[in-house]
C-alpha cells in the first residue's frame, strides 16, 4: 500500500470534543473547551490543495465521516460517538446550517465546531437544510412550514429570474450565512459546502426540477453570488443527487456544468449502497472529478469500497451511526480500520503547514 502524508495529531488526556456532549455542564453557547495549539494546527490552505488530495486518493483511499445535525448547539455529538466506537477521529466532519429557530440562532457552534475541526486535521462539510425565500430566517419541515414547501412553477420561474423579488430573497438569504463563510476563510479553512443537496428528488422546495431553468439553475445562483458577488473563494462545490428508484438515466437533467462542481457526490440510501449502475453514471458524469458518498445510513463494508474504489469520502448520517437497523458497532469498527479508510492524523492536505509522515 502507497503511504500518504499525514497530520501531526494532537493529542492530550480526555476527548478534544468533550464541548460537545450532552452530559456536560461546561457547555455553554458553543464554548470551546480547547482551542488547537497554533505549533501543531493546520494552517491556511487552498481549496485547491484539498481537491487536488482527494484526486491523489482516488481508487486507493477513502476519507471516513461523520455528519451531525440537530441541535447546532451540540456540533460534534455524532463525531464523538464515532470515536468511542473506533478510538478515531473521523476524517471529515459534517455539519448543517440547519433552519429551525434555535439552530439558526446557534450557527456560530457549528463554525466554531469546524474550525476545530480542520485544525486537528480533519476535512470540513456543510450542508444546509435551507427555509424557501417565501418564508422567514427560520422555519419549520413539513410541507406548510417550510423545507417540504412545494413552490408553484411562477414562483420558481420568479426565483431563477435576476432582478425579481423571490431572487432578491434567495440573496438575501444566502446573505445570512455569508459571515460563516467568511470566517472560515479568514482563518484558511477550506469548507466542502452541498448546497441543494438531492435536487432530483422532490422532498424539498428546491429539489425535483429537471432543465435548465430548474433545480441546477438555483444552484448556479447560488454558486455565483457567494463565489463571484460575495467573494467566498475558499468554498469547494459539493454537487450531489440522491440514488432514487427508477434508476440514474435522469440524473445529467440536473447536473450544472462543470464550472459549478469541484466534487460530484451522491447520497446512497435506496439499497444502503450504490447500485453498479449509480456508481458508474455518478463517475461518468464527474468527467475525472472526485467522487464521494456524501450520505449514508449504513456504513460501507471494506468490501463495497474494494467494488467501488473511487468515493473518497463516504458520510454516516447522525443518529443512524448507533442504530443498530443500520450498523453495529463491530461493522462501524471493521470500515474505520480497513486498509483503505483514512481517519484524523492518518492524511495530510499538502500545503497545510503540516510535517508528512508515513501512514
Amino acid at each position: 500500500m502507497r503511504h500518504l502524508p499525514a497530520f501531526r495529531s494532537r493529542r492530550f488526556p480526555g476527548p478534544r470534543h468533550l464541548y460537545a456532549l450532552l452530559a456536560l455542564p461546561l457547555i455553554a453557547g458553543g464554548l470551546l473547551l480547547s482551542d488547537p495549539d497554533p505549533a501543531e494546527a493546520t494552517g491556511a490552505t487552498a481549496p485547491s490543495a484539498v481537491v487536488d488530495y482527494l484526486h491523489q486518493i482516488t481508487g486507493n483511499h477513502i476519507i471516513s465521516g461523520q455528519h451531525n445535525k440537530e441541535p447546532a448547539s451540540q456540533p460534534g455529538a455524532y463525531t464523538a460517538k464515532a470515536h468511542d466506537i473506533t478510538g478515531k477521529w473521523p476524517g471529515l466532519w459534517g455539519g448543517d446550517f440547519l433552519f429551525g429557530a434555535s439552530d439558526v440562532a446557534d450557527r456560530q457552534s457549528e463554525i466554531d465546531q469546524a474550525t476545530i475541526e480542520w485544525s486537528h486535521g480533519s476535512l470540513v462539510n456543510l450542508t444546509w437544510h435551507v427555509c424557501p425565500p417565501t418564508r422567514g430566517s427560520s422555519c419549520g419541515w413539513d410541507p406548510g412550514t417550510g423545507v417540504e414547501d412545494h413552490l408553484s412553477d411562477q414562483q420558481w420561474s420568479e426565483l431563477v429570474t435576476d432582478g425579481t423579488t423571490l431572487n432578491t430573497a434567495w440573496k438575501h438569504r444566502l446573505d445570512e450565512v455569508v459571515p460563516y463563510f467568511q470566517q472560515l476563510k479568514d482563518a484558511g479553512v477550506p469548507v466542502l459546502f452541498r448546497p441543494l443537496h438531492e435536487m432530483n428528488q422532490g422532498w424539498a422546495w428546491w429539489g425535483g426540477r429537471p432543465g435548465a431553468d430548474g433545480s441546477r439553475r438555483l444552484y448556479q445562483i447560488t454558486h455565483d453570488y457567494l463565489r463571484n458577488t460575495k467573494g467566498l473563494d475558499n468554498i469547494i462545490w459539493v454537487w450531489n443527487v440522491k440514488d432514487i428508484a427508477g434508476g440514474a438515466s435522469h440524473v445529467a437533467d440536473y447536473y450544472p456544468g462543470d464550472a459549478y462542481a469541484d466534487v460530484v457526490s451522491l447520497d446512497a440510501w435506496e439499497q444502503n449502497y450504490p447500485s453498479t449502475e449509480w456508481y458508474q453514471a455518478i463517475q461518468n458524469i464527474a468527467h475525472g472529478k472526485p467522487t464521494a458518498l456524501a450520505e449514508v445510513g449504513k456504513i460501507p463494508s471494506p468490501a463495497d469500497l474494494d467494488a467501488q474504489p473511487n468515493w473518497v469520502w463516504f458520510m454516516v448520517w447522525s443518529e443512524y451511526l448507533t442504530d443498530t437497523a443500520y450498523n453495529t458497532p463491530d461493522a462501524v469498527r471493521a470500515t474505520y480500520n480497513a486498509p483503505r479508510v483514512l481517519s484524523q492524523g492518518e492524511f495530510g492536505i499538502p500545503g497545510a503547514g503540516t510535517a508528512a509522515s508515513a501512514k
